[in-house]
């Protein structure tokens, strides 16, 4: 089994990780699981990557660099996945790309009702900052400062 990250480049590469399980993500509070959506993320800055066991896509990976941050946000691993390690790679992929632009901060954003990623923000050693976000203060940010 082989896993990776691929960027998504075209609009082809946008539909692709969209189709991988639309089901999934239709609830996200902070932006909606559309191809129009997604558009408009990596329009805002927000680069796109998939990840990827052999050819299925598993999840969506979001990545934007601000001032001496990455900030991050993922769509959780498909459910058939879960459970299996792959958001550590994910988090693992956030941390190398952060070291190798050379960025001081990793923020994380997740839903305030996301408690297996709250666990798995603490055990990386990312901290809760009391900031909310999204309309409703759905969204919570975490934060990770690199050595």
């Amino acid at each position: 089994m082989k896993v990776s990250f691929k960027k998504a480049k075209t609009e082809k590469d946008i539909k692709s990780i969209l189709d991988y399980n639309i089901d999934a993500f239709s609830d996200s509070p902070d932006f909606k699981w559309t191809f129009e959506e997604i558009k408009k993320e990596v329009a805002d800055g927000w680069e796109l990557f998939s990840l990827n066991l052999d050819a299925e896509v598993l999840a969506a990976v979001f990545y934007k660099v601000e001032d001496d941050s990455l900030l991050t946000k993922n769509t959780a691993i498909k459910i058939t996945h879960q459970g299996s390690g792959f958001s550590h790679a994910i988090k693992e992929f956030f941390e190398k790309v952060a070291r190798e632009k050379g960025l001081k901060k990793i923020i994380h954003y997740c839903r305030i009702d996301n408690f297996r990623m709250y666990s798995l923000n603490e055990s990386h050693g990312y901290k809760k900052t009391p900031r909310k976000l999204g309309p409703d203060g759905q969204v919570v940010e975490w934060m990770k400062t690199l050595d």
